[in-house]
């Protein structure tokens, strides 16, 4: 088997998530540059890895560019991507900066992984609870259709970075010391805009259009490109949550066709990337702490609305840095180099 050039950019929370996929899926590596601001070593599941300065000669002959993604105008992407396509290699961009942009094929392998055959050169990854929606909807879209979407999401601190989760580790801290007589704490270095420990808020991103965050539009935008249906009526409301990792989804959904919970179980059983855990008589569905570290998307608490005959709700679970990222960026460049 052919091996290939590989870049890795960012080595934050999503860029050592992707290193670690690119290992644990055996992706067929000749050589794997890993590049950053800064030039350091880092040591990833006792792999050591030497990290180099940025800059356009890094990426001669490089295959495939995983960026792990700044988002905005200072992103690597937004700087280098074209340095990486002039010399002949595919960017895999998980920021924001190209995601919308027409000539850019917007991919979750596992919904229209064909539309990777489209790309000039750059392949957007989706937003983190973008990808863990679509994988849930899509099978249920192709067979009975769906014409709404209203959508909780509920997301943990990795997701904001790094610093997100040391300022819940250092504020649940701070409460612990104070005996929890008093749950207002304020963190030295404070990343979020409000505290999370002991609470939550419905705040990600940066307010738009409508009263809605940018990350609420995402939700809608992405999911209409990446299932190719503009006409899908979708409505998001996005909150950030005291988990490490692992975001979580509550999803009303109104089909075209009647579709029991009993043929979404089976359906979804059978779909690529979900794992469906629904029997909560028992206790059982999916919940943040332990899809952490995986990779599939886990589906449960399905069910009928008692009030419309076509409306169904889900429970949908994912590692936000692996499925939401890093594995979904690694299944785009397999795609790219081994699907025909």
């Amino acid at each position: 088997m052919r091996k290939y050039n590989i870049a890795v950019i960012g080595v934050g929370a999503v860029g050592i998530e992707m290193l670690r996929v690119l290992y644990q899926r055996k992706f067929p590596i000749a050589n794997l540059t890993v590049l950053a601001r800064s030039a350091r070593n880092i040591e990833v599941d006792a792999k050591k890895y030497s990290v180099k300065t940025i800059s356009p000669g890094m990426f001669d002959g490089v295959d495939i560019a995983l960026f792990a993604g700044t988002e905005g105008e200072k992103g690597a992407a937004v700087t280098y991507a074209k340095e990486v396509v002039k010399r002949g290699g595919v960017v895999i961009d998980n920021g924001a900066d190209f995601r919308m942009d027409p000539r850019v094929p917007l991919v979750v392998p596992e919904v229209n992984a064909k539309d990777v055959k489209k790309h000039k050169g750059i392949i957007s990854n989706p937003n983190c609870s973008t990808i863990q929606m679509v994988v849930a909807l899509s099978p249920i879209h192709k067979k009975f259709g769906i014409k709404r979407v209203i959508a909780t999401t509920l997301q943990a601190s990795s997701g904001a970075g790094r610093s997100a989760v040391r300022q819940l580790k250092e504020e649940v801290s701070l409460i612990a010391q104070k005996g929890q007589a008093d749950l207002n704490v304020k963190a030295k270095n404070r990343s979020m805009p409000q505290q999370l420990a002991y609470n939550l808020f419905p705040h990600i991103g940066t307010f738009a259009e409508a009263g809605y965050t940018n990350e609420e539009w995402k939700l809608v935008k992405e999911t209409h490109k990446i299932m190719h249906d503009n006409k899908m009526s979708i409505s998001a409301t996005t909150v950030r949550v005291p988990v490490r990792t692992g975001h979580s989804e509550s999803i009303y959904i109104e089909t075209k066709r009647p579709a029991s919970p009993d043929k979404v179980r089976a359906l979804l059983s059978k779909s690529a990337g979900i794992i469906v855990i629904d029997d909560p008589k028992n206790n059982l569905y999916p919940m943040p702490k332990d899809a952490e570290g995986k990779d599939e998307v886990f589906v449960g608490r399905i069910r009928k609305d008692p009030f419309n005959k076509n409306g169904l709700w889900l429970w949908v679970v994912a590692d936000n840095l692996r499925k939401g990222a890093a594995t979904n960026a690694v299944q785009i460049a397999e795609c790219v180099l081994l699907c025909p």
